[in-house]
């Protein structure tokens, strides 16, 4: 997996126009679908749990942009990823439209459309590690920085397992929608392991997609 330069360093307002409108764009995006998705939501209570890491990251993101600008192939990812957890919150992931159509496609078992949302746990936060590693640690270019990236992944992912555990605890059958096993007594094994193979996956496809993402950013503007 290769890496960008040791010296990078983001120039200010380093993105040409359109470049710089893009995480504007993507942000009323998801603020639209955010909203729009607490009208009517399965579980009013899922759909806290499971949107609240968008409704804390969201601003975090704004709040940050000009002192830390994400780089495009981030911002695309994390878009993509609010919307997942958006859609899972709106019907709950047991009951998401498009999982019971996989799941009927393909004669499946269950809904699968957590274990598409826990790929996704891994896929996009491997690129959000390796753009904070690249950017501010002594990783830059070393072989180190791909699998500390997947360990942090997995431990992310193991973290989000324990908070899922809290939540049954305390919320009983209530947070059976937020836990969303349909009867999987390997639920949580399933979760860690789909993360760990979306991270894998990220780094493998778009590491070098990544580079040239940062190396972008780091470049003068050109209007």
């Amino acid at each position: 997996m290769s890496a960008i330069h040791p010296t990078f360093s983001p120039a200010p307002d380093a993105r040409p126009a359109s470049g710089r409108r893009m995480p504007a764009v993507l942000a009323l995006a998801v603020t639209a679908a955010l909203t729009v998705s607490a009208l009517g939501a399965a579980d009013p209570t899922t759909w806290v749990l499971e949107t609240v890491w968008v409704m804390l990251g969201l601003p975090l993101v704004i709040l940050l942009r000009k002192r830390f600008p994400l780089s495009g192939l981030l911002c695309g990812l994390l878009a993509a990823h609010a919307t997942v957890l958006i859609v899972g919150g709106h019907y709950t992931y047991a009951e998401v439209p498009a999982g019971d159509w996989v799941r009927d496609w393909f004669g499946l078992e269950r809904n699968p459309y957590d274990r598409f949302g826990h790929l996704m746990q891994g896929f996009v936060p491997a690129i959000l590690v390796r753009e904070l590693l690249v950017r501010t640690s002594p990783l830059r270019g070393s072989r180190w920085l791909a699998p500390l990236t997947v360990c942090a992944c997995l431990a992310f992912s193991a973290v989000f397992e324990m908070l899922e555990w809290l939540a049954a605890v305390t919320g009983g059958q209530a947070a059976d929608a937020f836990l969303a096993t349909q009867g999987d007594v390997w639920d949580t094994q399933w979760d860690m392991f789909c993360a760990l193979i979306g991270a894998i996956c990220s780094l493998l496809l778009l590491s070098r997609l990544h580079d040239r993402a940062l190396t972008r950013l780091a470049l003068p503007a050109r209007n």
